[in-house]
């Protein structure tokens, strides 16, 4: 995993850190800019659930960005949403969560789960989603529908390889007499790396090189050069779009299920909170977080709370 995304979240050492206090972590600003929302008042079945809700986030710019649109999203709604993003690791952000010091953070469902229970296997959306249920109350939160949009593991080729081959899913690599797969060292040990893509889908006629970067910039410079003719990158990383690699499908669900889910506390769960962040999840897709992270990540370097807000508006959120 990546350092600076998914795989940097399981860090103890961060969590260490949340006791110098999360006020630092960052402002409060609203996307309005004010500070708080409109005046006007969303229902709320859930007793003692307050209108008023602290939106976390761990410290990579597309969960910012996710946190600010699901924070926006309750804004809209009359939520008098305040913002303490970047805090750190997943044990320091839900630690954060379970003390009540946030009451909402946008995660990552297959690492959620593997922090939640470590011994785990789902892999398909429904099993992990119901891992999830059956231990999150052990971090008292809630967790609520998942998104299509998911920032997982993904296996990558080029257009012009993937056309020559007829190339759509992992199975098809079947067909090749040879290829080289690229990704970080662990890829070389972990179940669903070479492991599993022998076991799993067969493809003994693989070659595996190792590169450091996390699915980055040297991982790229390879598989554009054809020095490996497979990648595996981070399924929301711009460089797939703005190089219209083509991601082989998975049907045997080799990677866990990475869906956004937002997780929110359970002094702050409602009906009327889960409706909303279910409508956003309903209209939140990987593609649409490819193009965020292009937006904010990108040469645009656009600010994560201009690129909330005008996705919410573009979604009728």
């Amino acid at each position: 995993m990546s350092i600076s995304r998914r795989g940097l979240l399981g860090s103890v050492a961060v969590a260490a850190g949340l006791a110098l206090g999360l006020a630092g972590c960052a402002g409060s600003d609203t996307l309005a800019g004010s500070g708080s929302s409109s005046s006007s008042e969303p229902s709320s079945s859930a007793s003692g659930a307050s209108k008023s809700l602290t939106v976390g986030s761990a410290n990579f710019p597309e969960n910012v960005t996710l946190a600010y649109i699901y924070g926006g999203a309750l804004e809209d709604k009359g939520y008098d949403v305040t913002y303490k993003v970047n805090i750190g690791a997943r044990d320091a952000y839900l630690a954060a969560l379970k003390s009540g010091e946030i009451n909402l953070v946008p995660e990552y469902a297959g690492s959620l789960l593997s922090y939640l229970d470590k011994t785990a296997n789902a892999k398909s959306g429904d099993a992990v989603k119901s891992g999830i249920d059956a231990k999150i109350g052990t971090i008292d939160a809630v967790a609520y529908d998942f998104a299509s949009a998911a920032d997982s593991d993904s296996l990558n080729v080029t257009k012009s390889f993937a056309d020559k081959n007829s190339l759509s899913s992992i199975a098809d690599l079947k067909k090749l007499d040879s290829f080289t797969v690229a990704a970080n060292p662990e890829f070389a040990t972990r179940a669903d790396g070479i492991k599993g893509l022998k076991s799993v889908y067969g493809l003994d006629n693989l070659k595996f090189k190792a590169i450091s970067d996390g699915g980055g910039p040297k991982t790229l410079s390879a598989l554009l050069n054809n020095t490996v003719q497979v990648a595996d990158i981070y399924s929301t990383t711009p460089s797939i779009i703005e190089n219209k690699l083509v991601t082989l499908k998975d049907p045997k669900n080799l990677f866990a299920s990475q869906q956004v889910v937002p997780i929110v506390g359970k002094a702050k769960a409602s009906d009327d909170v889960a409706t909303v962040l279910n409508s956003v999840s309903s209209k939140l897709t990987t593609d649409d977080l490819l193009k965020l992270n292009q937006q904010v990540s990108g040469s645009s370097k656009t600010d994560p709370q201009a690129a909330a807000k005008a996705f919410l508006k573009e979604k009728g959120l």
